[in-house]
């Protein structure tokens, strides 16, 4: 039944910790038009210790409502969606809109009544429309893609982030076209032309050098493990260049071991977590994304607002952000065509300059963070007002 007056919407997530799909999230619900729409956040996880940074503070000067599920093991699973509900039948939601997997499963249960337990009880009522969010092409976790698969009949719609991810989901996971959605992340062009640099000086950086930038998660996704691998061919050479990894994770620890084994690895500075990406991102001359599967990734956008050129692997979503996709894009593995990508774009100042230009007018134009917004907001209110 269409509805009257302001949308409700419930935007959920497995935490609030920094993230791409988290940031995402939060620029999504601080940005909504709030003539029309009434947004507040549930986090499954526990809210993040003061000493982990996170997402929580836009949301507080938006006055945006947050909720915290406190999911920390199986254990609390029950309770949790117990919880859950209650926060549904308090808020009233007529959408649900989750993001993440965890977040994704959780919520399509606690926002789905059988009608049977309706005949019941007039008090617990559905929400009415459910929409889950597919971020990344999950090639790790099969077991996602099955469950999944078997509670798709809870979903209403699949809200992917690209075409890659959308034809992923569509074929590995069993979703139907008709259920799928493609939205892309957007990123705001202006907060990442600042022509203020990241101070490198405690990282022991020259600042006559050439800095090439990797970010995100340490984790065997982003490909990192390769990328130090591929480093001989590209960097041994480059006494003036440096690469700066930006970023956390399980896989820390292996990837510092390999890079002291390698008789250059001064010149490979590990940085760990930062909040002055637009800096670093200004104080570069390179990004890299060596990752074995994504989804949309945001880092890549941010550089390209930026201005900045870019070598990445060809995983999803990366053929849909990147214009001059012959010099700055390659697939994984090939190590000869991204060492000679990465040496062709540092060695010609021209080249260089010439992509970042084209990549900034190209995100400006395409990906926008307002046009994400619009984009959920029409959906919305198409579903709600059919």
């Amino acid at each position: 039944m269409p509805i009257s007056g302001k949308i409700h919407v419930a935007l959920c997530i497995t935490e609030l910790q920094v993230g791409g799909a988290e940031r995402m999230l939060v620029e999504l619900a601080t940005r909504l038009d709030r003539s029309r729409f009434v947004p507040f956040v549930c986090s499954m996880k526990p809210r993040p210790p003061k000493n982990v940074p996170n997402l929580l503070q836009p949301l507080d000067d938006a006055s945006i409502p947050v909720e915290f599920l406190n999911f920390t093991s199986p254990l609390s699973l029950f309770c949790g969606l117990r919880r859950l509900r209650r926060i549904f039948r308090q808020y009233k939601p007529h959408i649900c809109q989750s993001f993440l997997f965890h977040a994704n499963v959780l919520t399509r249960f606690a926002a789905w009544t059988p009608l049977k337990s309706l005949a019941k009880s007039q008090i617990e009522q559905p929400v009415p429309h459910i929409l889950s969010g597919i971020r990344v092409a999950e090639k790790e976790k099969t077991w996602h893609l099955l469950l999944d698969r078997w509670t798709q009949r809870l979903v209403e719609k699949y809200v992917c982030v690209s075409r890659g991810v959308a034809d992923f989901t569509e074929s590995n996971a069993g979703i139907a076209r008709d259920k799928i959605i493609i939205i892309p992340n957007g990123v705001d062009v202006e907060k990442y032309q600042t022509r203020e640099k990241a101070n490198l000086a405690s990282c022991c950086c020259s600042e006559q050098s050439k800095k090439i930038l990797v970010i995100g998660r340490l984790h065997p996704q982003k490909g990192i493990d390769w990328l130090l691998q591929t480093t001989d061919l590209w960097f041994a050479t480059r006494n003036d260049w440096e690469l700066l990894l930006v970023g956390d994770g399980p896989e820390r620890a292996t990837l510092e071991r390999m890079a002291r084994e390698k008789p250059y690895h001064r010149r490979i500075h590990f940085l760990g977590h930062r909040q002055d990406i637009p800096q670093l991102l200004t104080a570069s001359d390179l990004l890299l994304l060596p990752s074995r599967w994504e989804g949309m990734p945001n880092v890549v956008m941010q550089a390209m607002a930026s201005g900045l050129p870019v070598v990445a692997t060809e995983v999803e979503g990366v053929d849909e952000l990147i214009p001059q996709k012959s010099l700055q894009t390659c697939p994984f593995g090939n190590t000869a065509a991204f060492a000679e990508k990465i040496v062709q774009i540092l060695d010609r100042s021209d080249l260089a300059a010439k992509l970042g230009a084209q990549n900034q007018e190209y995100i400006r134009r395409h990906f926008a963070i307002q046009k994400m917004v619009e984009m959920y907001e029409m959906l919305w209110e198409k579903m709600t007002h059919e």
